[in-house]
């Protein structure tokens, strides 16, 4: 009998040989599946502040690979009272949104055997700031819909 092998190889700058060994150890070994990721941030002054991001616990062990810090300036437009150091934070959770979407689709198209060539995406939330600011009990404090 002829036996048939596939060979796995990076695809769409995914490297897939340690994708695929990833999901075997994690099949094999629940427990390094849970992850615990950390943001520290600190107040500069009225709604400009900063987020340092560096190191995570995860695969049972924490993690020292990141030798820089990644920092993140947030803020608020001078139209809501800020000074606009940053994107606002809720502009930051449609970043978070569509990068987690992106990043999966290249895993999974490269999973699949699929080359892409272009891959974007539009993230929209609508916020009423009677919530936010406390003006209304009947409107909810932060986005009442996201679009992908």
């Amino acid at each position: 009998m002829t036996e048939i092998t596939t060979t796995r190889t990076a695809r769409n700058g995914v490297d897939v040989p340690t994708l695929f060994a990833t999901l075997d150890a994690v099949k094999a070994n629940r427990e390094i599946a849970d992850f615990r990721f950390r943001a520290r941030n600190t107040w500069i002054s009225g709604t400009h502040n900063r987020t340092t991001i560096q190191g995570f616990y995860g695969a049972g062990q924490e993690d020292t690979s990141r030798t820089e810090p990644f920092v993140y300036d947030a803020d608020h437009p001078a139209v809501l009272v800020g000074t606009g150091h940053g994107p606002t934070p809720v502009e930051f959770l449609l970043h978070a949104i569509a990068a987690c979407l992106t990043a999966g689709i290249a895993n999974i198209a490269a999973a699949r055997g699929v080359t892409l060539n272009a891959v974007s995406s539009t993230v929209e939330g609508d916020i009423d700031l009677l919530g936010i600011l406390g003006l209304s009990d009947q409107v909810r404090n932060g986005y009442q819909t996201i679009r992908v």
